[in-house]
């Protein structure tokens, strides 16, 4: 007779594994709201360390590592990235012990407490899977694991899930996934031992390197290449003044490389500093001492929060800005609240490509609209979404181009341009000038456009800040804030996303995660060894290259800009300037969907700051071969 099969609830132990670690069920929709009211709740911590989220497989392993080893691997953003890992940290002692990773089929065999991996896809999409395993034979290995089957271990059981395994004749030990759309990637243990293991050698710095290149042709070009019919592309057009990527005619035929290691070594760094700043900023809404560096009204703190707690998965897009070259990965800033350059990254500069047939390698943003649509289906938006811009012609192709990705992916989608023509209905809602109640928001405006109108009609008066309503119904005139804060309007991006948006975040980052290799050092006050690299200062609601200061070691002032954002505070960045091709100084930029890389491009600029009359040239993927 069969064993009956009995689900459990979220939160409740599986099973439990030699060394008395518990498994739990992660069926996140029987959660207890009254026991995990936020995100917050769902933080696992053992011994004032961060284990990973209830109950996620990565925290498992986490868990049981330092359970049974007294040693945690590094955070990542997918489960798939543990194979990359190359050591442990040991708790009590800072001490690094080395890992190795072995690719299924390999002759070192799987040992009790290796980390089994699976990479992305199939049954795993997008973050891949991690278990640990308890037992080995020669037929079968057993195993334990979080957030794939939420059952009741049979009594006497202290495993999982059981796989199948075969040793071939030349002692090749290979695992078969149960998944049909799975894939078992490999397994990970702490040894000396490297024979077997698989090389991973640190990416030849050379191949980091961005290199310009020019399209070789004879033909003569059409003047017209976008298709004007196209709401987006006319009004791009219109904006650039002509049919072109770049403003400046003479790079008309000139785009940019990046290798295959490059990117896949941008990719890692996208996914796992999007985690970062994501752990970065749940740490501030935390501390009150660091958010009110952030100069936000106390008044929306308590709308932060609730915005973190609900809708922390709720983001739909953002960009990373990087410095990538020969020195390395540093990311300069996360612009998580209304970033731009989407549409140049996920529609021009394939189209571009195609006009001047462009045949080096793939077009680096060709996965961007596609990942847009899809995060649009699987968000809770429901009824209309109404797209909010300004009146300006660069807002207004961005906003046309995110309307198109909506309502491909099924959604009624409406743009309104300012707020002159919006109405107060009788029950104390807004609605557009058809009558049609906003309910769901995307926006180009940043939130700090709304925090700015707060502070103005509160006089910049701590007292009235305090006594401040957001989303009170009032008899005058329809203001941005009235709609964006209204408690029954969702808006995209979430009002959370001010805090990773803010700069103020990357001296926590710093101080979170100290000489992590993607960050540059970062302070709220100047300081002797900021001095002696040379720094950049930075508004931390800056915008748009707008009041840079750029001090090189010399104390000699490299760059200034001008702004409007001068009477904001600063933060103090170490300085370590954009790699300088041909005669641009060039930027990659990173895009993210729902947190997760999903294209790039390049921006340009004879000045060291890139600012938004910056151009975008065209970004190409080709093979390390070919770069």
């Amino acid at each position: 007779m069969d064993k009956v099969k009995v689900m459990a609830p979220f939160n409740a132990v599986l099973g439990t594994a030699e060394g008395n670690v518990d498994v739990y069920s992660s069926d996140y929709d029987s959660a207890d709201q009254e026991h995990f009211p936020n995100r917050h709740a769902f933080r696992n911590m053992v011994d004032n360390l961060f284990m990973g989220y209830k109950w996620q497989c990565v925290e498992l392993a986490r868990r049981w590592m330092y359970m049974n080893k007294g040693y945690l691997f590094d955070d990542v953003a997918m489960a798939y990235d543990i194979f990359s890992l190359t050591s442990v940290r040991v708790v009590n002692s800072d001490e690094r012990l080395p890992l190795k990773s072995f690719k299924n089929g390999s002759k070192r065999h799987p040992e009790p407490g290796a980390l089994l991996i699976w990479n992305e896809g199939g049954e795993f999409e997008t973050t891949g899977h991690v278990a640990v395993v308890t037992e080995v034979t020669p037929t079968a290995i057993r195993i334990i694991e979080q957030n794939v089957e939420n059952l009741i271990w049979p009594e006497g059981q202290n495993y999982s899930r059981e796989l199948a395994a075969r040793v071939t004749d030349e002692g090749d030990y290979w695992i078969r996934c149960t998944y049909e759309t799975g894939n078992i990637l490999g397994w990970v243990i702490q040894t000396d031992d490297d024979t077997g293991a698989e090389s991973l050698p640190p990416a030849d710095s050379r191949l980091l390197n961005l290199v310009m290149k020019q399209v070789e042709t004879r033909q003569t070009l059409s003047k017209s290449w976008l298709n004007i019919a196209n709401p987006d592309e006319n009004a791009y057009v219109k904006m650039m003044g002509g049919h072109k990527l770049s403003s400046n005619s003479a790079d008309e035929l000139r785009y940019f490389c990046i290798s295959e290691t490059a990117t896949r070594e941008v990719k890692r760094a996208t996914n796992e500093l999007h985690a970062l700043f994501m752990h970065a900023t749940d740490y501030v809404l935390q501390h009150e001492t660091l958010l009110e560096q952030f100069n936000i009204p106390s008044c929306l703190w308590s709308k932060i929060r609730q915005s973190w707690d609900n809708r922390r998965n709720q983001m739909i897009t953002g960009r990373f800005d990087f410095s990538i070259s020969d020195r390395g990965i540093k990311v300069y800033e996360y612009n998580a609240d209304s970033a731009s350059c989407y549409m140049e990254a996920g529609k021009i500069q394939g189209m571009w490509a195609q006009h001047v047939n462009c045949k080096s390698g793939r077009d680096a943003g060709d996965e961007l609209f596609k990942r847009l649509i899809k995060s649009w289906k699987a968000s809770d938006a429901k009824g209309v979404i109404h797209i909010m811009q300004d009146k300006d012609l660069e807002e207004t192709y961005h906003a046309l181009f995110m309307k198109e990705a909506i309502e491909a992916a099924g959604i009624k989608c409406k743009i309104i341009t300012g707020v002159d023509e919006l109405v107060w209905t009788d029950d104390g809602s807004i609605a557009d000038a058809e009558g049609e109640v906003i309910k769901w928001v995307w926006k180009t405006w940043a939130w700090e456009t709304a925090l700015d109108q707060i502070r103005a009609e509160c006089n910049n008066d701590p007292d009235q800040l305090m006594q401040y309503v957001p989303g009170e119904v009032h008899g005058g005139k329809i203001r941005l804030v009235d709609v964006l804060l209204r408690q029954e309007v969702m808006v995209y991006e979430p009002l959370w996303t001010l805090i990773p948006s803010n700069k103020a975040i990357l001296p926590v980052l710093w101080e979170l995660f100290p000489h992590h290799p993607y960050l540059l050092p970062a302070y709220f006050e100047n300081n002797d060894s900021l001095r002696e690299t040379g720094f950049v200062m930075k508004p931390i609601v800056g915008r748009c290259g707008d009041n840079i200061r750029m001090v090189d070691s010399d104390s000699q002032l490299i760059e200034t800009t001008a702004g409007r954002f001068a009477h904001h505070s600063d933060i103090y960045q170490a300085l370590w300037p954009l790699p300088k091709i041909d005669a641009y100084n060039a930027q990659l930029c990173t895009f993210t969907v729902e947190g997760r890389f999903s294209g790039s491009c390049v921006r340009v600029d004879a000045n060291p700051v890139i600012k938004s009359e910056s151009d975008v040239m065209a970004l190409r993927v080709v093979t390390d071969e070919q770069l």
